[in-house]
């Protein structure tokens, strides 16, 4: 309330044109990234490659964002954020065209680690324009209206492939127009977006994460939840003697939550605050692992999954919310870049992790897994809640 009253008119007023310009760029980001992964896996596994092989070359994109981030805070600070991410956009729709030439397993894993290189800074300089320009009453509802639309940018990838095929270049020349809208959208949006300022507690990703090591843990889990049931998911549900259909449908019903329930927790944060937000969201996390095994078989398993897709990503809707809150500046940047790492090594070590565990202890694994990840970060909220009150 007091946080209202001290924004001017114009501070308070939200600019819908630059923060609709954003969203666009960064859901046009997520169309190409939803598009690429199961269309070269089509294309791979055509090409007779081995499954190991297939996954190996789906790692190289995280592997690329992860080995990119460091880089990010002074590329942007050097280069300016809008001729970063318009240069990042060209070279990310060169390299998919590069990737749609080649048509080679071997080739691919050095293109691949190159998209995710260069499409890295255009989705961490886009984040961290929103968050800046985002009025702090109404930062909860718009950031997780943010996440919803992103969310449904990346389920909309894959479904674009039902229309275009993935046979020779249709669905290559929509990777490569997105990226490049992307470019053309930011060099639109960037005049009205403020410069980020070069002040700020941290402008380097090392001396981020001794500012807020407990919100890069967060977004770890979130990252490393969502891998583990995405990839891992089938396997539980074959055990239980499922049907792949069924599983399927499930895992859809898990990405709707995902996508619909941001909004909604966005606007609890922003009555509750978003550190209490993020602590209900953990706890629906564990519930939903002790749960898992005894709906299984059940009707209930659908609004289960359904929530549970919503609460694990809500985990990274509110550390977005408190990285806006807390940090400014270059600071801000770091922080985008950060998350963007704690979110690729995330991913790309959960689902070997709960694998490992499904292997020795059998298909209860998978809820066990799930449940540690958020029993360890609920510990850790409490922890930090306790040392700042």
């Amino acid at each position: 309330m007091s946080a209202e009253n001290i924004l001017s008119p114009r501070e308070a007023r939200i600019p819908w044109a630059a923060m609709a310009g954003i969203t666009a760029t960064v859901t046009i980001f997520a169309v190409a990234q939803g598009l690429t992964y199961p269309l070269l896996s089509f294309i791979l596994e055509r090409q007779g490659t081995t499954s190991g092989l297939i996954g190996l070359s789906a790692a190289m994109t995280p592997l690329g964002f992860i080995v990119s981030a460091p880089f990010i805070p002074a590329l942007s600070q050097y280069l300016g954020g809008a001729r970063l991410a318009i240069l990042c956009s060209i070279l990310a729709a060169l390299t998919l065209m590069a990737i749609g030439w080649m048509q080679n397993v071997w080739a691919w894993m050095t293109l691949r680690f190159l998209l995710g290189v260069f499409a890295n800074p255009l989705y961490v300089i886009s984040e961290t324009w929103l968050i800046t320009i985002t009025p702090a009453p109404r930062r909860g509802r718009i950031m997780g209206l943010y996440s919803s639309i992103v969310s449904a940018g990346f389920a909309i990838g894959p479904l674009s492939l039902g229309f275009t095929g993935t046979q020779g270049w249709p669905p290559f020349v929509i990777g490569i127009a997105a990226f490049l809208a992307c470019g053309f959208i930011v060099l639109a949006v960037a005049p009205r977006v403020p410069k980020i300022s070069s002040e700020g507690e941290a402008t380097s990703l090392g001396g981020f994460f001794a500012l807020a090591p407990l919100l890069l843990f967060a977004v770890f889990t979130a990252a490393a939840f969502e891998q583990i049931l995405l990839s891992l998911f089938a396997v539980y549900g074959a055990a239980h003697g499922s049907a792949e259909g069924r599983i399927a449908s499930l895992i859809t019903c898990f990405i709707a939550g995902n996508a619909v329930m941001q909004i909604l927790l966005g606007r609890v944060a922003e009555r509750l605050g978003s550190t209490g937000t993020m602590s209900f969201c953990v706890l629906a996390c564990l519930a939903g692992c002790l749960l898992l095994p005894l709906v299984f078989s059940a009707w209930l398993i659908w609004p289960l999954v359904f929530v549970w897709g919503g609460v694990s990503f809500g985990i990274y809707t509110m550390s977005l919310i408190q990285l806006g809150e807390r940090f400014t500046g270059q600071t801000l940047i770091a922080g985008n870049a950060a998350f963007a790492l704690a979110w690729g090594i995330g991913g790309m070590a959960g689902s070997p992790a709960a694998g490992l565990a499904m292997q020795l202890i059998g298909h209860q694994g998978l809820p066990m897994s799930l449940g540690l990840l958020s029993c360890v970060l609920a510990v850790f909220l409490m922890a930090g809640r306790r040392r700042g009150g």
